[in-house]
């Protein structure tokens, strides 16, 4: 089997047309790009309002609540619902994106939050008392010292839609899960076994750039709760202030 699936990534079929690794490739990169948009304009506003406010809590309770859905189960239900009501391609496409985008938001919501609680409440009234803004200490407090929740809750989403967009494929979508869905059917068990090799390959690959990512994003200090304990032991309130103002720009 080992051989049959190596021969077919190697064939060179499998990379040209419009079924080619690359074309698939480049619709699954789209899709999952397209969800996390979406999903970020979403989870990442509300997580910050939520954390920075401390009000609508019961949002995140509910988002991670909507975990629990099957997922394969609400893409036919509203593929049922939405498809009839679009005459297009887009009848598979729309019920595909709905469902990935409520996949994604709950650890990007759960993530900012969680970061922006978890900021300490002297940096917050030192930088108030510094002069700034409720804006202002958002922006260059807060969000610099959840941008490791943050980015850890992102990089989760990241997974579990390029994961789950493979199944997406039952419906029409497309991409690599084309692969699996297509090979089932026709009976092409190498291609089927080597469209599951590509996804995971670009999960791994997905998953250690975002770890490279965030590791240039994020301050240095802020990478582990050590240099974050130490720098409480160590500095008064105005200067925990200074220090998030300077990890926004670091």
């Amino acid at each position: 089997m080992t051989t049959s699936i190596w021969a077919w990534l190697t064939a060179a079929d499998s990379w040209r047309g419009p079924d080619g690794i690359p074309t698939r490739l480049q619709e699954h990169l789209s899709i999952t790009a397209l969800v996390l948009l979406i999903a970020s304009a979403i989870a990442i506003p509300l997580g910050l309002w939520i954390g920075h406010s401390g009000r609508g809590r019961w949002l995140v309770a509910l988002a991670n609540s909507a975990r629990a859905v099957p997922t394969l189960g609400l893409l036919f239900a509203l593929s049922l619902w939405i498809g009839p009501h679009i005459a297009s391609d887009l009848a598979f496409t729309i019920p595909s994106i709905v469902v990935l985008v409520l996949l994604a938001i709950p650890p990007i919501l759960s993530g900012t939050y969680a970061g922006v609680d978890a900021v300490d409440p002297a940096a917050r009234d030192a930088a108030r008392g510094l002069g700034l803004t409720r804006w202002g200490v958002m922006r260059q407090v807060e969000l610099p010292c959840a941008l490791p929740l943050l980015l850890s809750g992102f990089r989760s989403a990241t997974l579990q839609v390029a994961s789950t967009a493979t199944i997406a494929a039952a419906i029409g979508l497309g991409g690599l899960g084309r692969y699996l869905i297509d090979g089932i059917a026709a009976g092409d068990y190498a291609a089927t076994a080597g469209g599951a090799v590509l996804v995971a390959v670009l999960a791994v690959a997905l998953d250690v750039l975002l770890a490279l990512l965030t590791r240039v994003l994020v301050s240095p200090g802020l990478h582990t709760g050590t240099g974050r304990a130490r720098r409480r032991r160590t500095t008064g309130p105005d200067d925990a202030a200074a220090t998030a103002v300077a990890a926004s720009h670091t």
